[in-house]
């Protein structure tokens, strides 16, 4: 038996009018026909918008590109799920008897969905405001400590923009191996600057050049 829906409002800090929206948002498709697809659906769509308009006016200074990688990192399955889990919702999922007994109730995919439910459940009840001060006050903490939108950039971006700060020449890649079958290639790549030469090894040509230029990067510092 799932736990009174007044303990679940009390983590949310937000009490519905209309108590039958939070429970299609807490119910599954295995269990009724009225179930939280369409809601996750709409959920998803005001978590994009109230992130990103928070970014927006919080970052003045960066570029779309930057936004884009600060906001995917926010409203991701793995982030939205441990919101999630910090708010314990899997113990008021309604699903059928053999999505519980398989444990589904503690997927990440499961319930990031059924937070993003909970979303567009409070914006119907109570509208664009209340939907926003309930995101922002769940992702308080991750707002808090979220990195500057420079150090989301990949590393050889990062290495370039370093370099042409110092007016220094930009690094120079080769590949120096490949090794394996042509299905399943490793690469070795160096990445060679004014005052450092590093070597790594990636499962692509793209992933060995990044952490040679991590490598380059960590000998600046």
């Amino acid at each position: 038996m799932n736990p009174p829906l007044s303990r679940l409002c009390a983590a949310l800090d937000y009490v519905f009018q209309q108590p039958d929206l939070l429970e299609e948002a807490l119910t599954h498709r295995s269990v009724a026909v009225r179930n939280n697809e369409r809601l996750e659906f709409l959920g998803d769509a005001l978590l994009n918008l109230i992130i990103a308009e928070y970014l927006f006016q919080q970052y003045p200074g960066a570029s779309e590109g930057e936004m884009s990688r600060l906001r995917a990192s926010l409203v991701k399955g793995e982030t939205l799920a441990e919101l999630a889990r910090g708010l314990k919702l899997g113990d008021w999922l309604r699903m059928g008897p053999g999505e519980l007994k398989s444990g589904s109730f503690r997927r990440e995919s499961i319930l990031s969905d059924t937070l993003e439910a909970i979303f567009a459940a409070v914006y119907l009840d109570s509208g664009f405001a209340a939907c926003r001060d309930l995101i922002l006050r769940l992702y308080r903490d991750w707002l808090a400590r979220l990195v500057s939108a420079g150090e989301l950039k990949d590393p050889k971006t990062r290495l370039q923009e370093h370099l042409q700060a110092r007016q220094q020449p930009l690094p120079i890649y080769n590949v120096l191996e490949i090794r394996g079958e042509p299905h399943l290639q490793s690469f070795v790549v160096e990445c060679i600057t004014a005052a450092s030469r590093t070597v790594a090894l990636g499962s692509s040509r793209r992933k060995a050049e990044q952490e040679a230029a991590r490598q380059a990067l960590e000998q600046t510092r």
